[in-house]
């Protein structure tokens, strides 16, 4: 049980210290010859945080050594070490602001679902990143050349990869509510009285946990990007509370073509009250779509082409076995031994990269009357960390629905129990330190 002995601490239990015989109780007591150490006093707010939640990017050199001493996975005999999703969610809640977590909020975040939903996030958004940097280039070409029909066909390959994967985050984000109905806030039977503010509340810090652990699965690049796709996905471009806030009108800045690739064609213009999600607006979309993709993960399907199996390792295959299949998920499935603690690259010789290349809040769009093709070349998204997704074709042919649907599950990998517990112990001595 040495994980556990780590918990509490560097030193024994009885250094630095003395017994002596106490009258009342009778028995000895240990006094320790250390000054009182400062206890540091949180205040924990009633409710949760809807303004900006700011996590800690800059953990000095102690708090590491405490991290890795306390809170990072430990590898099991003949574990390969690699980057999983644990180790990256063990980040998100080590630098997260104490005021917005939660029991039930780790408790979430350590479910087999919540970990897939995760991963297909994390699948989106960099292919979103990628698209969006392949079309400001395309953009800068057009200056130069006449488009031409094999563009309408790129394009049109660009955007249902996109919609495909806004898809897999539908599907995976519905099969995380179903699964986490015990987290209810009116309880599974749904008898107590609804509380729909404290819902909304979870929902923001789940929603900015998911963003967190994103950013720092790409590498810790274009978190402001990152983030207003996110919270259009969720939200639709209306309730972007995010856009309301930054004010960077990147969607209003990119010419059609843009438009066409990145948001995708199942854009639906409602009224406020009838406004859909872009991702209810991809479930309920008048296209092709592959059936097999809605239960990936949960129910096991034969004949599963190369697309549907990219997508399947993707979300739910062992992070162990992704670089051996080519699949491209951020800096998951990477060697851990060559990042640092807090899963920043380590340096080499010739690498001069900046810790937090956030893109600017000015580069979103491609309006050209504003700005110029020397400027947006300094835009671009560049990763350098991993190569850029690849997603197979679709086939040529629909595939029709069965006769019947398979009934055999899927095995579920499960969570680290060992590591929620951990997270959860912290969480107790952070908010009672006595």
């Amino acid at each position: 049980m040495a994980d556990e002995e780590d918990e509490g601490g560097f030193g024994g239990l009885y250094e630095d210290g003395h017994w002596v015989w106490d009258e009342e109780t009778e028995g000895l007591v240990f006094v320790s010859d250390l000054p009182p150490k400062q206890v540091e006093i949180i205040q924990m707010p009633t409710k949760a945080p809807t303004g900006t939640i700011d996590f800690r990017d800059d953990v000095d050199l102690i708090e590491q050594i405490r991290f890795r001493r306390r809170y990072q996975r430990k590898l099991k005999p003949g574990q390969a070490d690699v980057i999983t999703v644990q180790d990256v969610k063990d980040i998100a809640l080590f630098t997260a602001p104490v005021n917005i977590l939660s029991p039930v909020l780790i408790n979430m975040l350590h479910l087999p679902t919540t970990e897939r939903f995760i991963r297909a996030l994390v699948l989106c958004c960099q292919y979103y990143l990628q698209i969006a940097n392949e079309m400001t280039e395309r953009i800068i070409k057009l200056e130069s050349k006449v488009r031409t029909p094999q563009c309408e066909i790129v394009e049109s390959e660009f955007r249902d990869n996109l919609s495909d994967l806004r898809l897999l985050v539908a599907k995976e984000y519905s099969t995380m509510l179903i699964d986490t109905k015990k987290f209810h806030h009116m309880g599974p039977q749904k008898k107590r009285r609804s509380l729909s503010d404290k819902d909304a509340r979870f929902f923001e810090t789940l929603l900015r946990m998911c963003v967190q652990i994103v950013w720092l699965a790409l590498g810790r690049k274009a978190f402001n990007q990152i983030e207003l796709e996110v919270n259009r996905m969720f939200k639709s471009e209306i309730f972007n509370a995010v856009e309301h806030t930054l004010k960077t009108g990147y969607i209003s800045k990119m010419v059609k073509e843009e438009r066409q690739v990145l948001l995708g064609k199942c854009v639906r213009q409602d009224k406020k009250l009838n406004t859909r999600s872009p991702l209810m607006n991809e479930v309920f979309c008048h296209r092709e779509i592959d059936y097999r993709m809605m239960g990936l993960g949960v129910i096991k399907c034969q004949q599963l082409n190369p697309r549907i199996l990219y997508m399947l390792q993707a979300v739910a295959g062992p992070e162990e076995n992704l670089s051996e299949l080519g699949i491209v998920l951020g800096i998951i499935g990477m060697p851990r031994n060559v990042f640092d603690t807090m899963l920043r690259p380590i340096p080499t010789g010739g690498d001069t990269s900046k810790s937090r290349a956030s893109v600017s809040t000015q580069s979103y769009g491609s309006n050209k009357s504003a700005v110029s093709a020397s400027s947006r070349k300094s835009q671009l998204f560049m990763p350098t960390l991993y190569p850029n997704i690849v997603l197979p074709a679709k086939e040529s042919e629909l595939t029709y629905f069965p006769s019947q649907f398979s009934d055999e599950t899927e095995v579920i990998r499960p969570c680290s129990e060992t590591q929620r517990r951990r997270w959860q112990n912290r969480l107790q001595r952070l908010l009672h330190p006595h």
